[in-house]
């Protein structure tokens, strides 16, 4: 129970890496707040997890939507201890000369600038309590760029930039900023940044996985718990990579 009654926030916890980052929140004894696009999953995962677990409608690329959501949880929890910056949209490979302007501004707000917008909200919050964790669900991407996922892998490079600085500013005040570097892994994401999900695709990017394996929303799950717990407690600004390897 390393989580035991902290109050939890996971973006984007319906589905993929988030769900798993839930499930083992709520095993470890955490009250989770699954806050998703998708109301209708972020129910049902609820439903399944239990009392400890809290549905929210949100869409972290809008300020207002954050704050109300935030607001939920203080009159639910009356505080927020963990914030796991999990919502992501990545693109179709493609030329970086190709990619649509509006296709690049919702990358851009949703992998960034929703982590402005949790920090306007959430930490103001942690800081009055002089304590707090923040994870940033970055990628490998963002340290191992591959072509033709040019401006995904530069929303992740900013977030693992902004994990670094956040870290050095929220010390003083009590406040753990650390992100986690997955490499591909078989989530609903998976299709997008092959292109195409093919044996012979999957069989390419497995390659470039030295343990040679996609990874999990388990293995996520385990990595951000130990990130988010206290004993972790000296570890803040680490770019985790949960990667198999792929970054060596």
């Amino acid at each position: 129970m390393r989580l035991n009654d902290k109050i939890s926030i996971i973006t984007g916890g319906a589905s993929g890496f988030g769900a798993g980052i839930v499930k083992k929140f709520a095993a470890e004894g955490a009250n989770v707040i699954i806050a998703d696009l998708n109301l209708s999953a972020a129910n049902e995962l609820a439903s399944e997890i239990g009392q400890n677990a809290m549905a929210i409608e949100v869409d972290v690329s809008s300020g207002e939507s954050v704050e109300a959501m935030v607001a939920k949880v203080i009159a639910r929890h009356k505080t927020i201890d963990i914030v796991v910056n999990n919502a992501g949209i990545g693109h179709i490979p493609q030329p970086l000369d190709q990619l649509s302007e509006s296709d690049f501004d919702r990358i851009f707000n949703v992998n960034a600038k929703s982590v402005y917008h949790m920090a306007q909200h959430i930490v103001p919050i942690m800081k009055e309590n002089n304590a707090g964790v923040i994870l940033n669900v970055a990628s490998t991407g963002g340290v191992s760029p591959r072509p033709n996922l040019t401006w995904y892998n530069a929303s992740k490079g900013w977030m693992i930039t902004a994990t670094k600085a956040m870290s050095v500013e929220l010390a003083p005040f009590g406040i753990r900023v650390n992100a986690i570097n997955p490499v591909a892994g078989d989530t609903p994401l998976l299709k997008t940044f092959m292109g195409e999900d093919t044996p012979e695709i999957r069989a390419k990017f497995l390659s470039t996985i030295p343990i040679g394996r996609f990874s999990t929303p388990e293995d996520m799950g385990n990595a951000a718990c130990f990130l988010c717990s206290d004993e972790a407690s000296m570890v803040t600004g680490v770019a985790m990579e949960v990667d198999g390897g792929r970054c060596i």
